[in-house]
Formats: structure tokens, C-alpha cells, sequence
């Protein structure tokens, strides 16, 4: 066991989440466990109060503070962790204040304001906005609730690795996403001290990977893993995980894109990007499942934003081959987009958007241009679909883009 964290403080953390935090179930998957190449079973926390994992660091953390937080709590987020620490704060009874960088999600900001928490709008990036709740803590006696970098929070994470050793028979290796290391550490903490020999493995996204020996980037960081998307690992979750994980890989944006949308279209779950990467690590062959036992990918949280799901379909069934994007040159005159149109549903595809192009294109006096994305059952029939416009005398061939 680590010096810093004990049997004794997960014991704890486990009583602290009380009622509050669920035992989210692990789930098998036949898809993932056939491309990885060995027996992959899912933690769903996405299923877990308030969507993440969060919730049992922070119901750790007010536990912990016990009379302190009487004057309420601070934290900067803009998304889990501000949901997390509200519904902690409302549980204990105390006043909570979520600090947010401007542009935070509007749906997560609204479901943390459900749960009690007053939200103030502190600068233009998630450091801002720790830095202010930070000062609001000093100056109003409050207390500043970090989301990782602190030992009541990990202990409160560590619980999922009990939960695991409890639910997995033959478990030999776990696959967890990895950010500030909270979770990663926790876990790997509470795994071992049943099993040292279960590896436990970090995944971070390839765009923000310090743990991975990746420079910190400079300015915002765009990527579908927003939740892991931490610059600089915590001075206390820095030496945690270089202790207790065996590994760290990497995965990119595509690789994570593909496993929402795998997890969402086999598993019948609705997963985060940063949930999600570990899923894409064993797709993607970074790593593999264990051949004798075992392997576990635990699915951090489910808060996506809504706004985000119809790229990634549409992005899948493009690739999938499943969505057809073409350019037609057809008659400008009446009936010539109608006519397009009626041989396209004899062909049983079905179109889902068309637009004029007369601009820009070369194109006869009495021609228009007209881009269309149509659905599609597989590759093979978006060719016969191609082949058939062309038998009737159109000028049509595949677009990159709409």
C-alpha cells in the first residue's frame, strides 16, 4: 500500500459514499473483446451518480472537511467535478460555489445549478477559473475543493478498484483513462493491495499527454477527452501514478471518436470522450487484453454533450461506408433535380441533404451543380447507386465534402 493512502483511508471513502454512490455494474462485450483479442468486460460509471466517477472523491472530500466546509465549498470545473461537488455539498448541507470558464457547457452548468451550487463565470480558461475559486475560498473561509491533487480525493476514487476486485473473477489487467491521475492512481492503489500482480494501465489522449513524457501544450486544448485533458500532472497524483500504474499509452482523436460511437452503437452505452479512451487503446491495438484472464476498461463518465453525437454519426457512417457524398451535374431546368432524386429512391437510397453548387464550377449555361449526401446500406451499393446515375446519362462522382 501507498504511504500516503491506506486500507484504513478506502475504508473510509467506501462509508463516506454511503447510500450516494452506486456500485455501477461491469458489463461483458462480445465486440470489444473479439477485437482485442481476449475477454474485455466494461466498468460502467457513466452509469454512476451525476454521470462520472466524480462523485465519490467528492463526497470523500466533504466528508473529510466535516465542520470546516460549514461556510461552504469552492471548486473550478466546467463539467464532472462541478457536478460532483454540488451534489456532495447538497448532501452534507453546505453552500457551494462552481466557478467556470466562459463558454462552459450549458447543460453541464445547468445539472450542476439543479444540484444547489451557485455558478460564477471566473475567466477564459479552466485555470482561470480554479484560480478564482481558489481565491474565493481564501477570502470568504471557504474551502477550495481540487479535483484531483488531493489525498481525500483519490481515497474517495480508489473505491472503483475495490468495486472491480469484488465484481471480476480472474481479473489481470485494467485499462483506465488517465488525466490528472485521481482515478488512475486510486485505483491502481486499491487494485494492488488485493493483487499486486493485476496491471493497471493509464490512457491519455494523444493531444494532452504529460504523463506520457508529451510537453504541455500551449492555449486550450481542443479534443473530444476534454475530462482528461489535465496539462501538468498534481504534485500529489505525480508520484502516485509513476508508483502504482505499470504503463501509460496514448490515443488519438479518431481512435476516440470510434469507440464512443462503437460503445454507444454495440454496448448500448452513452460514453464521454475521456470515458472512452481506454475502450479505444485495446480497438486500437495500444493495448492488448490479457490472454489468460480478465481485462477491464472502465468507462469514466457519460456526460457528452448533445451537440457533439450527430458529427460523430455522421463521421462513422461516412467511414463505414454507409454514407454516400457525391456531386451530379444535372439539366437547370424543371423536373432536372426531380428526376435525379426519383432514380436515386429507385435505388433505395435514401437522400438526407442536397444543395445547389453554381458557383465556381464549370459548368454548361443550362447546368447546375448539385452536391448530395445520401444513405447508403455498404460500400457495394453506393457504387450501384454511382453506376446507375451514370447509365442514364449523369455526370456524377464522389465529394469529400457537403
Amino acid at each position: 500500500m501507498s504511504a500516503q493512502i491506506t486500507r484504513a483511508d478506502i475504508d473510509r471513502a467506501k462509508a463516506a459514499g454511503g447510500d450516494v454512490v452506486k456500485h455501477t455494474p461491469v458489463l461483458s462485450s462480445a465486440a470489444i473483446s473479439e477485437r482485442a483479442g481476449g475477454t474485455v468486460m466494461i466498468k460502467a460509471e457513466n452509469l454512476q451518480r451525476t454521470g462520472s466517477f466524480k462523485i465519490r472523491g467528492a463526497m470523500n472530500k466533504l466528508a473529510a472537511l466535516g465542520s470546516l466546509a460549514a461556510n461552504g465549498v469552492t471548486a473550478g470545473s466546467a463539467g464532472n467535478h462541478a457536478q460532483a461537488v454540488a451534489f456532495a455539498a447538497r448532501h452534507f448541507g453546505v453552500p457551494c460555489e462552481i466557478y467556470v470558464p466562459a463558454g462552459a457547457s450549458i447543460s453541464k452548468m445547468a445539472a450542476t445549478v439543479g444540484y444547489g451550487a451557485s455558478i460564477v463565470e471566473g475567466g477564459d480558461s479552466l485555470d482561470d477559473a480554479v484560480a478564482a475559486a481558489r481565491l474565493r475560498a481564501a477570502e470568504a473561509g471557504m474551502q477550495f475543493c481540487h479535483p484531483f491533487d488531493d489525498l481525500d480525493v483519490v481515497a474517495g476514487q480508489a473505491t472503483l478498484g475495490d468495486e472491480l476486485w469484488e465484481q471480476i473473477a480472474n481479473l489481470r489487467r485494467v485499462v483506465i483513462p488517465l488525466g490528472g491521475g485521481g482515478l488512475a492512481s486510486g485505483v491502481g492503489i486499491a487494485i494492488k493491495s488485493h493483487d499486486s500482480s493485476i496491471e493497471v494501465i493509464g490512457v491519455q489522449v494523444a493531444g494532452c499527454a504529460p504523463y506520457a513524457g508529451a510537453p504541455a501544450a500551449d492555449g486550450p486544448i481542443v479534443t473530444l477527452a476534454d475530462g482528461i485533458a489535465v496539462k501538468q500532472p498534481g504534485a500529489v497524483t505525480r508520484p502516485l501514478v509513476e508508483r502504482w500504474l505499470d504503463d501509460v499509452v496514448t490515443v488519438g482523436e479518431d481512435a476516440v471518436a470510434d469507440a464512443m460511437v462503437l460503445l454507444m452503437e454495440r454496448a448500448k452505452l452513452y460514453v464521454e470522450g475521456a470515458g472512452a479512451v481506454g475502450v479505444a487503446a485495446l480497438l486500437g491495438g495500444q493495448i492488448s487484453a490479457d490472454s489468460d484472464g480478465v481485462t477491464c476498461a472502465v468507462i469514466s463518465g457519460g456526460n457528452v454533450d448533445l451537440g457533439v453525437v450527430p458529427g460523430l454519426i455522421r463521421r462513422h457512417e461516412t467511414n463505414a461506408g454507409r454514407r454516400l457524398i457525391a456531386f451530379a451535374r444535372i439539366s437547370d431546368r424543371p423536373g432536372g433535380m426531380a428526376r435525379l432524386l426519383a432514380l436515386f429512391a429507385e435505388q433505395g437510397a435514401n437522400l438526407i441533404d442536397v444543395q445547389h453548387v453554381r458557383d465556381g464550377v464549370d459548368l454548361h449555361v443550362r447546368e447546375t451543380g448539385v452536391n448530395v449526401v445520401l444513405e447508403v446500406r455498404d460500400p457495394a451499393h453506393a457504387s450501384r447507386v454511382l453506376d446507375a446515375a451514370r447509365h442514364v446519362g449523369y455526370a456524377i462522382e464522389p465529394s469529400d465534402h457537403m
